[in-house]
């Protein structure tokens, strides 16, 4: 069975987690919430920093929650944010999404967000998803699309972020424009009973703009990502500095508009 080789293109700078630690059961899963019963037992797939985990895992109490990802460390942070949260019905544990090890029929709802646009082959990590989740159960995954995401003003250097970022996620084995393509990839991994839908994030007030801007803008420069850009010959330091800059000037425009767009399935096992 293949193993992940793909390389998870934000890492977990600072800037990273604080668009992570914003994420929420109500902002990124609300499609999936309607599914969820007290009693289920969870999979959440490349939890992060846990906070959809938490909301999860009080929506299903006194059901189970499982939280995997692949970096041990975000782990202990997950966990340190159930704590805080008064959260006791999750376990954590690393996995690898292409070869999960839990037996087949497992879980009541298997869950991933964001993660399929960053492993290397996702219609296997769908089929695991699909082999560990029980009969009648629900397969859940949830990615932006990046081709898709629309902003206003036109900020010179904001285009060359995209084509820049887009260049450095498929060079790590990525696949930045997955929301367009889980339909397809569901239906290749076996799935016959999907619910394809899709929803967006919009930062436009001048809170969310700033706090948008200025997490791209250091993540351009000081991120996991950064790296990659640099040493995989993708961008220079300079070119870099000029796209954190064009963010912020983007951010700093009272008219500024931004939109990250999504797509979504739901697999009836």
């Amino acid at each position: 069975m293949p193993k992940e080789s793909a390389v998870y293109t934000h890492g977990h700078h600072e800037s990273v987690l604080r668009s992570h630690q914003w994420r929420t059961a109500a902002n990124s899963a609300a499609y999936l919430i309607g599914e969820l019963r007290p009693g289920q037992a969870v999979l959440d797939v490349g939890c992060g920093p846990g906070t959809i985990t938490a909301d999860l895992a009080a929506l299903v109490a006194p059901g189970r929650v499982t939280a995997v990802d692949s970096s041990g460390g975000i782990l202990e942070r997950a966990a340190r944010n159930a704590a805080e949260r008064g959260v006791d019905n999750v376990e954590f544990a690393t996995a690898d999404v292409h070869s999960l090890d839990f037996p087949d029929d497992s879980f009541d709802v298997v869950h991933a967000h964001q993660v399929l646009q960053h492993v290397s082959d996702p219609v296997q990590a769908l089929r695991e998803m699909r082999r560990v989740c029980r009969p009648g159960g629900i397969v859940a995954a949830r990615d932006s699309d990046y081709g898709a995401m629309a902003w206003y003003p036109e900020v010179p250097g904001l285009p060359e972020w995209l084509e820049l970022y887009h260049r450095v996620a498929r060079a790590n084995g990525g696949e930045p424009d997955a929301g367009r393509r889980l339909l397809s990839w569901a239906r290749q991994a076996g799935f016959t009973d999907i619910n394809p839908t899709a929803a967006a994030w919009c930062f436009a007030t001048p809170e969310n703009r700033a706090w948008w801007s200025g997490l791209w803008a250091e993540r351009t420069t000081a991120s996991v990502y950064a790296e990659l850009a640099v040493d995989g010959g993708h961008a220079s330091a300079g070119e870099l500095t000029a796209i954190a800059d064009a963010w912020r000037a983007w951010g700093d425009e009272p008219d500024a508009w931004f939109m990250v767009p999504h797509g979504e399935v739901l697999c009836r096992v």
